[in-house]
């Protein structure tokens, strides 16, 4: 019996149909693996990319941003509208509403889920920006023009509000924290970015906490209401991993995955890649949790790799990229690649009232990250020297007239 078992071929199974569970099956079939590979996805839509979602299908210039993926001829079998629900690792078992989905290895790509605010979800006229539907239910807002408050100042709600402000909505951007990206950038670095609010006809309100939003109405902790047609909140998003509760996985403080470098579970056969899991950088010496389209188009090629490999029973990858994303807002393409988190020395390249401008962070005279605000170059030479661990001249690096790559000794 266990013969048999070895030798038939064994079934992949991916929980995720985003862009990491659909790059995971892909990679699966350049790599050469030829058993049966299943994508299952909570939502009914052919897979689908999110990147467009804050920008052409708002905006109505694009309808579907479907993956250019020709399942039929990869032999990529589609499970969509289907939720996995639990998980038996002993039985080797996915529980759905369609009952039980064997496996023989398991890649989870259940990627991210939104943060709302609690008690907000039922109230007419709020709304998430996550899904196609989401997307979808917010272009009527748009084109109605209407009065929309934005709940963040993140990545999210200035491409959001950006896209608002091009459709000819007044928006009005409410921000707990004293500044943009509060969570994400230092306040010097933040600080030019308040002033493109303004500069796009949009209202930011910093310090202000919503106390409860009401139909037509957000209520300030501070007694102040805003009128609202339309509220969107982007306040962050969380692993969606409380399904896998009981299973056995072990998940980290901020409910990823966790796991090792090869983008292996704590439990066999599992893996986990995208926004639903974090993993151990050697290069920044601590675990990351990267919530990121790069990420999640990366990783699928290290599961893909560690799992041939392990048919192979040869030594695994090590996942350890540079990170890297983007962001389009009020006119502006800001790049951001590497982690700042422990660095010693912050650079700018430029003035950030200048309509271009980057900073570099240093450690040991290393760069670690560079943010990049149309300065393209900066950020692909500065990712390439990030990789790399090259010793930087600090001279260098702050003259905006030279070239980053020329900073390396």
């Amino acid at each position: 019996m266990s013969e048999q078992r070895e030798q038939r071929p064994r079934h992949v199974v991916v929980v995720g149909a985003g862009l990491a569970g659909v790059q995971s099956a892909v990679a699966l079939r350049e790599a050469g693996f030829t058993g049966p590979v299943t994508v299952i996805g909570g939502e009914r839509h052919q897979p689908y990319d999110r990147p467009p979602l804050s920008k052409a299908v708002l905006l109505g210039s694009a309808e579907h941003p479907a993956f250019d993926v020709d399942f039929e001829a990869l032999d990529i079998t589609l499970r969509l509208g289907l939720d996995a629900t639990g998980l038996r690792t002993a039985d080797h078992a996915l529980d759905t509403a369609d009952g039980p989905v064997r496996y023989d290895v398991l890649v989870l790509a259940t990627g991210a889920e939104p943060v709302t605010l609690p008690g907000s979800e039922s109230t007419p006229g709020v709304h998430l920006l996550r899904t196609l539907d989401d997307a979808a239910r917010l272009r009527p807002v748009l084109d109605r023009q209407c009065d929309v408050v934005v709940v963040g100042a993140g990545w999210i709600g200035a491409e959001f509000a950006t896209a608002a402000r091009a459709a000819g909505c007044a928006v009005t951007v409410v921000e707990a924290a004293a500044r943009p990206l509060a969570g994400t950038l230092p306040a010097e670095v933040a600080a030019p970015m308040a002033d493109w609010y303004a500069g796009s006809g949009a209202e930011l309100l910093t310090g202000a906490r919503v106390e409860s939003i009401e139909e037509g109405a957000v209520l300030l902790a501070d007694g102040r209401t805003l009128p609202s047609g339309a509220v969107v909140v982007g306040i962050g998003a969380r692993p969606a991993t409380e399904w896998l509760a009981g299973s056995g996985i072990t998940l980290g403080p901020d409910g990823s995955v966790t796991a090792d470098s090869a983008l292996r579970t704590s439990l066999p056969d599992v893996y986990a890649v995208g926004d639903c899991a974090s993993f151990p950088s050697a290069r920044y010496g601590t675990r990351l949790l990267v919530h990121h389209w790069d990420n999640a188009l990366q990783g699928p090629r290290t599961v893909a790799a560690a799992i041939m490999a392990a048919e192979k029973r040869e030594q695994p990858p090590v996942y350890d990229p540079v990170p890297y994303f983007w962001s389009e807002q009020f006119g502006r393409f800001v790049q951001y690649a590497g982690h700042h988190a422990h660095a010693d020395t912050l650079l700018w390249r430029g003035d950030g009232a200048d309509a271009a401008w980057s900073v570099c962070w240093l450690r040991d005279g290393a760069l670690v990250a560079v943010l990049a605000v149309d300065r393209p170059r900066d950020l692909a030479q500065g990712r390439k020297l990030i990789g790399s661990g090259a010793a930087l001249d600090p001279e260098r690096v702050a003259d905006p007239a030279l070239p980053l790559k020329s900073a390396a000794l």
